[in-house]
């Protein structure tokens, strides 16, 4: 009973699986400058489990709360040794601001594994669509100021670069690291 329970899981999970790649989302590639001006792809973070935003840096409100949330989730997962470490990207929906330095200074106060991607605005559509990722800039007020309205989602990619979940605000930061430790436990290598 317990060999057939666990085949029917393993099945459930490989059907999972199929049906993700189906949806291709993610399974674009990127190529975005990190905080030093070194060219990054997602091929660069193959074999390590990311959770990936996408957020602006004169944000008010929404992306320094999922950040905060973000940092907590590792915090939790980083307190079991046994399990791999997570990589955290920040990928701004609004290059004309947030050039390097700029990622730089803000994703400081975060998480000091937490690496920042900017691009030309072209690159950086083009990620964004790669996860469906909803971005429309707002108008500008009378100081030149404005707002970018974006989807609001923390993307799961597993070591393969599969996308695996999403974490959307509703979601808790223990929620996240026990979705991704779920994660964890049922994963297994493409094969080869």
């Amino acid at each position: 009973w317990l060999y057939l329970r666990h085949q029917r899981e393993r099945q459930r999970r490989r059907r999972h699986l199929r049906d993700l790649r189906a949806l291709a989302l993610g399974q674009g590639d990127f190529e975005l400058r990190d905080t030093s001006g070194a060219a990054r792809r997602k091929a660069d973070f193959l074999g390590s489990w990311v959770l990936l935003y996408f957020g602006f840096t004169h944000c008010p409100d929404v992306c320094p709360e999922e950040l905060q949330k973000l940092r907590s989730a590792l915090r939790l997962l980083q307190r079991d040794p046994a399990l791999p470490p997570v990589q955290p990207l920040f990928v701004t929906v609004d290059p004309e601001r947030d050039d390097e330095a700029a990622l730089a200074r803000y994703l400081r106060d975060f998480h000091p594994r937490l690496v920042g991607l900017t691009g030309t605005a072209e690159q950086v559509r083009a990620a964004a669509a790669a996860f469906r990722v909803y971005v429309s800039a707002g108008p500008r007020d009378a100081d030149g100021d404005y707002v970018v309205d974006h989807s609001v989602l923390t993307f799961l990619v597993d070591p393969d670069g599969i996308f695996r979940d999403c974490y959307g605000r509703s979601r808790t930061a223990e929620e996240m690291a026990r979705s991704v430790r779920e994660h964890m436990d049922a994963y297994e290598p493409l094969p080869p």
